[in-house]
């Protein structure tokens, strides 16, 4: 697929829309797709998505300001029309080939009015490339933008509908705020929010990125952390059996144990044996992840650290221990931790973690997990941000049914 995207300026300029608009260049370039941005300022910064600077698409170009500077007093200048032709001539030859056309703010906004005119002239007088306006901000419904907005053209280009163009808003207020403006239903107008790009946000290691690619840990919702060694002592069994238990309520729960079999007991292999046996009768082979089983290495410290950002949750069941590093470890990633009560953990823990008996029983015990996550409004915000609001989710649930319509 080829596809076009515009806006008055493009990365690497500073600026919200700008960096959605690169975001969404690099997804359809991982995708496959050919990309092109046309903007007046920027540049290349990605070596698979073209950049293509027409200077009057810039709304700070001279000539462009001169002429906003009479349309805000609301006069069209003579020099509107030709300027509106030019561009429309070569946005037409830049585009010429294209599958869509994605415009950014260009048809919502009264910062270059001739942009506007201009493809609203090539889409209306082409059935390709198919069109897309996608909507951050709309000048007719904020205050700020009135003194400068008068009846008749080009001023209403900005509140017409475009039938033959998608219509893309960033949230629901501004698909209410849109109907309203074009009265038009709400079928009518496609609601893609922003998003965020978690292994930047986090700055996850490239190794922590595959695996939670991998493991789709990303939608795990709770992610149960368990940094230790498979062996005896640890206890995992309480763990299995408790992602269990909770799984019944929470279908998105899922156990990590990070660590490889201990090194200094060969009784440790029988004992993983046994594990995934219990897993298997647990009907868990999804939702329990051992890494022992998915990397043939030791997995580094930075990726250990990059799993703390990524849990919601330490659970250590530890029959046996003499310190607890997973403790202090969470306490600086600020994650809640449910850990056995026993001497060295509740030296380390004192009033600020979950205790509970290794031999507890684990309905009741992934009862209290799920009550104290309930409680817990940060998880919450965490999970749907995960869910419904990372880039790639996005783009794959979203944007990518929006590029397929027939």
């Amino acid at each position: 697929m080829n596809i076009v995207l515009i806006h008055y300026a493009a990365p690497p300029v500073v600026g919200g829309v700008e960096a959605v608009m690169g975001r969404q260049a690099r997804l359809m370039a991982d995708a496959g797709h050919h990309v092109c941005v046309i903007g007046g300022r920027g540049a290349q910064t990605d070596a698979r998505v073209e950049f293509v600077s027409i200077p009057e698409v810039d709304s700070r170009n001279p000539e462009v300001l001169e002429l906003k500077a009479e349309l805000d007093a609301g006069r069209v200048p003579v020099k509107f029309e030709p300027l509106a032709l030019r561009l429309a001539s070569r946005l037409a030859e830049e585009t010429e080939g294209a599958d869509w056309i994605i415009a950014h703010n260009v048809c919502s906004l009264n910062k270059n009015l001739a942009l506007t005119a201009a493809l609203h002239r090539i889409s209306r007088e082409r059935a390709h490339p198919r069109l897309v306006l996608w909507h951050h901000d709309l000048a007719w419904t904020t205050h700020r933008y009135r003194s400068e907005l008068h009846e008749g053209y080009p001023w209403d280009l900005l509140r017409r509908d475009w039938p033959w163009a998608e219509q893309v808003v960033v949230s629901g207020q501004r698909q209410e705020e849109l109907c309203s403006l074009l009265d038009v239903p709400p079928s009518r107008v496609n609601v893609i929010p922003n998003g965020i790009e978690v292994g930047e946000f986090l700055k996850l290691e490239a190794e922590t990125q595959g695996l939670m690619q991998r493991f789709q840990l990303r939608l795990a919702a709770p992610l149960m952390l368990l940094p230790v060694r498979i062996t005896p002592r640890k206890n995992i069994e309480l763990a299995l059996q408790v992602l269990a238990a909770l799984h019944l309520d929470l279908p998105g729960a899922r156990l990590l144990v990070t660590g490889p079999l201990g090194p200094h007991n060969p009784a440790n292999t029988e004992y993983f044996e046994r594990l995934r046996t219990l897993r298997k009768r647990l009907e868990l082979d999804e939702q329990a992840i051992f890494l022992a089983e998915a990397v043939d290495h030791a997995i580094p410290d930075a990726v250990i650290a990059d799993l703390y950002k990524l849990a919601d949750l330490l659970f250590l069941p530890s029959r046996e221990e003499g310190f607890g590093i997973p403790i202090i470890e969470a306490g600086l990633a600020g994650l809640p931790v449910f850990c056995s009560d026993i001497p060295a953990l509740r030296e380390l823990g004192r009033s600020d973690v979950h205790f509970f008996a290794p031999d507890a029983d684990p309905t009741r015990l992934a009862g209290q997990i799920a009550a104290a996550l309930a409680k817990n409004t940060s998880y919450g915000l965490r999970k749907r941000v995960l869910a419904d609001f990372t880039w790639q989710g996005i783009y794959e649930n979203r944007i990518m049914p929006l590029l397929e319509k027939d």
